[in-house]
This record gives structure tokens, sequence and C-alpha cells, in this order.
């Protein structure tokens, strides 16, 4: 089996009322190439009348956002004229590419019905060739994205991006990203093969899952050599799990802000050209 390397503890940081973990980047951990960074939002519960989400708009160039909503609701609208409101189990993606402004906040429902609400982005790295790529954004509903099941359905799986068995994932991607979100029912194994030369993200959202017989609690996100190809998660009680795994590009990262490019000349072209407008109206 696929040994580990370290365990991560996701760091604590709130954004105004909002209840945020980060396992990457963290004191411990910059990045597990190309995964960036993730944050998770919640859980927890909104009364009636809130403000909802805090992400008003902002810009990104040379990278792409995942966003899973496990609870709740996003209201997306960018300056490519996309708009779109995903629910609990929708997924959004964004490639941000040359260059976007986006926001990401609750409904107008949300707002004022109030209710459960948790959230993970991932932003995910793109490759020297393709930072300048042309940006689009896709957000897909719950009943919109494949699922599978393993163990005798005690193991479920909402297949994202690239493949998981035999299972097509929803997204198609620049960059053979492999992406799911498993849920595992107390005792379910999900055993998979993942290649020797791709790097694993895994991050546990709820419960308790039990890898080489290290038992690793919620909000710690795992780091693993790349020594086998097989991998064994049992879970201990009923757990979450973001899982995904990707060929690293090995290329130097800069990242400024919203902002990862290759070289810090890139950064500061970057800042150039979104104060002089050119990654689009927010507001259109």
């Amino acid at each position: 089996m696929r040994t580990i390397r370290k365990v991560h503890k996701a760091e604590y940081r709130p954004i105004a009322d909002l209840i945020t973990y980060s396992p990457m980047p963290t004191r411990s951990l910059r990045m597990i190439d190309p995964f960036l960074f993730l944050n998770h939002h919640g859980p927890q519960k909104y009364l009636p009348n809130n403000n909802g989400l805090p992400f008003g708009p902002h810009p990104h160039r040379g990278m792409e956002t995942v966003t899973f909503i496990l609870e709740g609701d996003i209201a997306h609208k960018d300056s490519g004229g996309n708009k779109s409101v995903i629910e609990g189990g929708g997924v959004q993606w964004m490639t941000a590419g040359s260059g976007l402004i986006h926001s990401e906040v609750s409904s107008e429902e949300f707002k004022k019905q109030g209710g459960p609400l948790e959230i993970l982005q991932l932003w995910v790295n793109l490759p020297a060739k393709l930072k300048m790529t042309e940006p689009k954004y896709k957000g897909l509903k719950k009943e919109e994205i494949p699922q599978t099941t393993f163990d005798n359905g005690k193991v479920s799986a909402q297949v994202i991006s690239g493949k998981l068995q035999n299972e097509e994932g929803a997204f198609e991607t620049l960059t053979k990203i492999h992406l799911s979100t498993l849920f595992l029912k107390s005792g379910g194994v999900l055993e998979t093969k993942v290649p020797l030369d791709h790097n694993i993200l895994c991050y546990i959202i709820k419960g308790e899952i039990k890898i080489n017989g290290e038992i690793i609690p919620a909000l710690h996100l795992i780091e693993f050599n790349n020594d086998q190809e097989e991998l064994r998660l049992e879970a201990l009680s009923e757990s979450t799990v973001l899982f995904g795994h990707a060929k690293p590009f090995n290329e130097p990262v800069v990242a400024r802000g919203p902002f990862v490019m290759n070289t810090m000349e890139e950064i500061d072209q970057a800042y150039k050209d979104y104060e002089q407008g050119k990654m689009g109206d927010p507001y259109q």
C-alpha cells in the first residue's frame, strides 16, 4: 500500500462570521503539486436575514478553482457573463486562465431563509503553457454529477473529474486532474490504484479514516509518498473525504493574492492588467 509521508492538521482561519479551516497551505505544507490551496468553510448554520458568503468580486489568473457545495448554496457571477446558483451536492469548476473576475456569494433566498452551510474550495494550478488560456466556467447540480458505489454500497462517490475505477467524471479538464467526493459508511472500504507518478490529495472532511494502520480524524490532510500504486481507505465512522490525484507539473510557482504564475514579473503584469480593466467587468 502507498505509505503516508505526513498528516497535516487544517489551520483555523475564520473569515468574518464564516467558520474556515485551511488544510493547505499551512505552516507545515506549502502545496501538493498541482494542488495549490484548499479552504473548508463550515459546517455551520446561518440564521434568517444573514449576510451570506463574503466573497464579492475579485480576480484570478493562472489557475482553476473547484468549489464543492456540500450544504447551502453559492450564487456565482463572473466577468465572462456566467451566472448560476448551485445548491448542496453541486460543484463549480472555473478556469481563470488569462484572467477573470468573479463573485461567490449566497443566493437571496439563502440570505433570507438561512440554513446549514458547508463548502470546500480547491485551487488547481495550470502549467506555464496554459496560464493564459481562455477563461471558462461550468456549474453542475448534484443530479448532473455521476455517482458510483463500492464495497456493497458502503462507499459511494461523486466522480467530479478524471476517472474513479471505471466511472468517468462530470468535468473535462485541461490537465487530467482526478477528483471525487467520497461518502463512506462506518466500516466501508475503498480500494483503488493511483499511478506512481501522481501526487494524491486526500482530505478528511468528516469522520475518521484508517490508512496503513494510522487513524486520521476530520480536518486533516494526508501527504503520501509516491511508492506504491495501491491505496486503501477504511472508514471507522461515517465519513466524507475529498480525494484526488494528478501528475505534478514540477514548475516554479509564484502566488500573490489571487494570481498564480511562474515568475514575479508575470504577477506584476497580472496586477497591471487587472487595474487596467483587462480582466473584464464583474457586473455585466
